[in-house]
């Protein structure tokens, strides 16, 4: 049986973060001993995905870092522009392996991690501490103990809310034969793609030169599409509203994010953990994950060092995520037209203010200026009537896949 202070199940952005973060950090005494167990190739293991977000400078994962821009576009249904930079912010691209090779390397210079490859199916609280059982290759028997476990892997159903949306996408890796694309600005959301009758359909193009992009076609509603109905709305909006012309397919990214205001436990026994997703970390208005991922993995390691519990905190104040069930139930009621709200809030908020509301980090006199930039008399209506709308279980349909820009991490 093997003995580690803090065990991490799975091995994505949530948990490598977390590892780096628990040995990185400078404090009194030694680091923690480590194990961070990762799903054996099969279902269990997550494909490669790649992760947007944006911030001030350089972090510690420049060196993953596959590209990034300082201007960002919307496009609305009718075509009309909005195109501001992203000062003093970068929008960054990292791709997972990228971002698994560097911490990998990373962890390797420390002695205190350890890496186990395994598909885990218990995780309890045991005396003192907590344990993990899984299945290494061969159908060997792991049990790992530990004073803290950390959980990063997809909840198999959604806890209870009283509105879901799934964001569900597929998306090309495309090279065209003339130039196309404007390596400088990342297309964030173009509204002429057909729109669903309750919620949100846009394009989403990731320049990576002029004749590279990952363009993505993307829904905010209630279910997924087949995978033939992705390839017809991608062929139609390279073609017919793009106009890229002859181009070639160099690989593809799908997945389903769930955008609920469901409350996500981040403590679920007296040394048991939920990170990443599984604890909250995803944006629920927005399905944005890696910057909340760091703030909390900080804040658990410093938590250690401390010798406090360290409890995942909250990636999100309450205010945030009353404002994300208010847009929600908004969307998922179709009380308002989708693509018009977003136009109008990038036409009318400067992007700088925006990406700081996006991200949870604006205080109250910037949470209203924007919000009375939305239609502020349904919104007004649905934050009225939010209190008496029952909270119901939903399973969760598949399992998460994280995607640039609106990533979920596990």
């Amino acid at each position: 049986m093997d003995q580690s202070d803090v065990v991490i199940v799975g091995a994505g952005a949530a948990g490598l973060s977390l590892a780096y973060h628990l040995v990185e950090m400078g404090g009194p005494g030694a680091p923690p001993t480590v194990t961070l167990v990762e799903a054996l190739d099969g279902p269990l293991r997550p494909p490669d995905r790649t992760w947007c977000f944006w911030e001030k400078g350089e972090s510690e994962y420049e060196d993953a870092v596959a590209a990034s821009w300082r201007r960002l576009r919307v496009l609305g249904r009718d075509g009309r522009a909005i195109t501001d930079r992203t000062c003093p912010y970068r929008y960054k691209m990292i791709r997972s392996a990228g971002f698994r090779d560097l911490m990998e390397r990373r962890l390797a210079r420390h002695a205190e991690v350890r890496m186990v490859r395994a598909d885990v199916d218990v995780v309890r609280d045991t005396r003192g501490g907590a344990e993990v059982i899984g299945t290494a290759a061969g159908g060997r028997r792991l049990t790992m103990r530990a004073r803290w476990v950390y959980d990063s892997r997809p909840p198999r159903d959604l806890p209870r809310a009283r509105s879901t949306l799934l964001q569900h996408f597929r998306g090309w890796f495309v090279h065209t034969e003339a130039p196309a694309f404007d390596p400088d600005v990342v297309l964030l959301m173009d509204f002429r793609t057909p729109q669903p009758r309750h919620g949100v359909s846009f394009g989403y193009v990731v320049p990576l030169g002029t004749t590279e992009a990952l363009v993505e076609y993307t829904e905010f509603s209630s279910a997924p599409l087949s995978e033939d109905a992705y390839e017809r709305a991608l062929l139609h909006y390279t073609s017919e509203v793009l106009g890229l012309g002859p181009l070639r397919i160099r690989g593809h990214e799908q997945g389903v994010i769930p955008m609920t205001d469901a409350v996500f436990p981040r403590r679920v026994g007296r040394s048991v953990f939920r990170i990443g997703t599984a604890g909250g970390a995803t944006r629920s208005a927005t399905g944005y994950t890696f910057a909340a991922v760091q703030r909390q993995s900080r804040a658990i390691a410093a938590a250690y060092r401390r010798g406090a519990v360290p409890v995942p905190p909250p990636p999100y104040s309450a205010r945030v995520r009353a404002m994300d069930a208010v847009l929600l139930r908004l969307l998922a009621q179709g009380r308002a037209d989708g693509a018009e709200f977003f136009t109008g809030l990038f036409e009318r908020t400067p992007m700088a203010r925006l990406l700081r509301f996006l991200d949870g980090d604006t205080g109250l006199l910037d949470d209203i200026a924007i919000g009375l930039r939305t239609p502020v008399g349904p919104m007004l209506r649905t934050a009225a009537e939010l209190p008496l709308v029952p909270r119901r279980r939903r399973p969760a349909r598949t399992v998460p896949a994280s995607r640039a820009p609106r990533e979920e991490v596990t």
